[in-house]
């Protein structure tokens, strides 16, 4: 596999950094790489994505007829890592890197019209029903029931963990249509307006201080079987579709040289790249992260075969993770103390915080090492990726 870009990826890449200079608006830059979160809140996200989608470049791994860029592979790679290596906002991921390939695979022709512009133009903003309490890694288990009645399904249960739910105007759910011996059967997956009666959410606040994910109640939610995406109890094939594109539908190696360039920063204002202990905990993350990139690579390279990322997708939501959690760890022990957020600093200083400067690297370091902490739970645990990798890749 060639990995070397060529003049016109060259070229390419000075486009995409040109563009993020000069198009990024300056007040989302900032409050983006302070803020330690894991997306932007949703103005800040809509207005970000208007502009990409006004460029044509919000969906680079979309199909050219539904609205993709029509890149090659190495140009989406490029465009992912540069991006978030600048400190761009990520993509929110729920509407066009996830329910929107599943729409385009199993959605009806009425369901593609209505749903897809919308999701390219971030017109709607979607949340993912899938966790509950009780049914996080053993989704199967899920208790949320829908009842047929005439032509609309009857929703009860609850979900957790749902990020954004408090901005959104749509939801992606699994429910229970029926009890079957094995319980992957007798799920089916809706798509639920969040102002749809009987729709409750409730916030749950990280330890990072921050509310990105929520807890929702439905109760007796009417929804139009025509919502249904896929035969009813074949909820579980879509889902599983739908997860590949959540575990690899975005780059890790960006996020990781953007985190890691805070890292570095991080050692040079404190003193600590002369350490030679340090520098050897740095030079190993490096050899992590170059690992990512070629696994990236990799699946790159299937993609643009026209094949679904596979097992590839696990090993980058695997590693990925992990290795972004050692830096965000090995941040807060290079900030020390300045790894507070300002005001809690502020406190913890007392009368010594007036000569407190904290630098553009340690803002937000604690809040995002507490937020990574996620990053092996969501989308698959990260045993749950081993038991998919020791299956499917090893065969056992």
């Amino acid at each position: 596999m060639a990995t070397g870009l060529t003049p016109d990826d060259l070229a390419f890449r000075d486009e995409v950094r040109s563009f993020l200079k000069k198009e990024l608006p300056k007040d989302i830059h900032e409050r983006w790489l302070e803020s330690g979160k894991i997306f932007p809140d949703r103005n800040d996200a809509v207005r970000w994505q208007k502009i990409l989608h006004a460029r044509g470049w919000i969906a680079p791994n979309w199909p050219v007829e539904h609205g993709g860029a029509g890149w090659t592979t190495t140009q989406k790679y490029i465009f992912e890592t540069e991006t978030a290596a600048y400190g761009a906002p990520p993509v929110i991921p729920l509407g066009l890197r996830m329910v929107g390939p599943v729409i385009m695979k199993y959605g009806t022709d009425a369901q593609k019209a209505h749903f897809l512009p919308r999701i390219l133009a971030t017109d709607d903003y979607w949340c993912q029903g899938y966790s509950e309490p009780g049914s996080g890694s053993d989704l199967a288990s899920l208790k949320t029931r829908a009842v047929k009645d005439g032509d609309d399904y009857i929703v009860n249960g609850s979900k957790i963990w749902t990020t954004h739910a408090q901005f959104a105007d749509w939801m992606f759910c699994l429910v229970r249509t029926s009890e079957e011996p094995k319980r992957q059967n007798g799920i089916t997956f809706l798509l639920i307006p969040m102002t749809t009666p009987g729709i409750e959410v409730r916030p749950i606040f990280t330890l990072g201080g921050h509310h990105e994910v929520n807890q929702v109640f439905l109760d007796d939610v009417r929804v139009p079987q025509s919502n249904r995406v896929g035969p009813e109890g074949e909820g579980w094939t879509v889902a599983k579709y739908l997860l590949e594109f959540e575990r690899g539908g975005g780059f890790a190696s960006g996020r990781i040289a953007l985190n890691m360039a805070r890292l570095k920063r991080l050692a040079r204002v404190n003193g600590l790249d002369a350490d030679p202990a340090f520098r050897r905990k740095l030079a190993d993350l490096a050899i992590k992260a170059e690992t990512i990139a070629i696994s990236e690579l990799r699946m790159l390279s299937k993609l643009g075969a026209g094949e679904n990322p596979g097992a590839d997708a696990s090993i980058i939501k695997l590693r990925g993770s992990e290795v972004n959690q050692d830096v965000t760890e090995l941040s807060v022990e290079a900030a020390g103390l300045l790894a507070l957020p300002f005001e809690q600093l502020e406190q913890a200083l007392g009368d010594n915080r007036a000569s407190v400067v904290q630098t553009e690297a340690e803002a937000g370091v604690a809040p995002r090492y507490f937020n990574y902490r996620a990053n092996t739970i969501f989308g698959g645990t990260s045993e749950v990726q081993r038991g998919i990798l020791a299956k499917v890749s090893l065969g056992l």
